[in-house]
C-alpha cells in the first residue's frame, strides 16, 4: 500500500509543478499535498510538523505573489487606482474562465479600470500589458517556489 501512497504523491507533485504553469492547476496546492502525503506515508519520520510548516509557508508566499502580481505590474508603470483594482478583479474573475480567463483577465481589467479614469486607449493598452507582464513575472515566481518547496522536502526526507 505505501507504494500507491508513493506514487499517487509523486503524481500529486508532477501536476502541482504543471499547475505552476498552467493556470488552470492549482499547482502550489497539489504540490503540498502531495508532499503531505509522502511524509505521512513514512509517518512524519524523515519530515515533521515543523518541515511541513516552512514549506506551507514557502507555497503560501507563491501564491500571494502570484495572485497580487497583475497588480504589481500595473502599478509599476503609475496606472490609476481604478486600473489597479481592474487588474485584480480581472485577475480574479479571470479564474473562473480557465486558460483564457487568466491570461486576459489582468489585462482586460487593467485597461478597463485605465480607461474609466479618463486615460487614452493607448496609456489604458500599456497599463494592461504592464499588468500581463506582472502576470508572467507571478508564474515564474510560482514555479520558484514550487522547486522550492520540493527542495526543501527532499533536502529533509534525505537529511533528517
Amino acid at each position: 500500500m505505501d507504494i500507491v501512497l508513493y506514487v499517487v504523491a509523486a503524481l500529486l507533485v508532477v501536476a502541482g509543478v504543471a499547475g505552476a504553469i498552467l493556470p488552470a492547476l492549482p499547482g502550489i496546492p497539489l504540490i503540498f499535498a502531495g508532499l503531505w502525503l509522502a511524509a505521512g506515508t513514512d509517518g512524519y519520520r524523515h519530515v515533521g510538523l515543523w518541515w511541513l510548516l516552512g514549506i506551507a509557508a514557502a507555497g503560501l508566499i507563491g501564491v500571494g505573489v502570484d495572485f497580487i502580481a497583475g497588480t504589481l505590474g500595473a502599478k509599476r508603470v503609475g496606472a490609476s487606482s481604478l486600473a489597479l483594482w481592474g487588474a485584480a478583479i480581472g485577475t480574479l474573475v479571470g479564474m473562473f474562465f480557465g486558460l483564457p480567463g487568466l491570461l486576459l483577465g489582468p489585462f482586460l481589467g487593467a485597461v478597463a479600470g485605465e480607461l474609466m479614469s479618463g486615460n487614452s486607449a493607448l496609456r489604458s493598452a500599456h497599463v494592461g500589458v504592464s499588468a500581463w507582464f506582472g502576470m508572467l513575472l507571478g508564474t515564474l515566481v510560482k514555479l520558484v517556489v514550487s522547486l522550492v518547496m520540493i527542495g526543501l522536502f527532499g533536502f529533509a526526507f534525505l537529511f533528517n
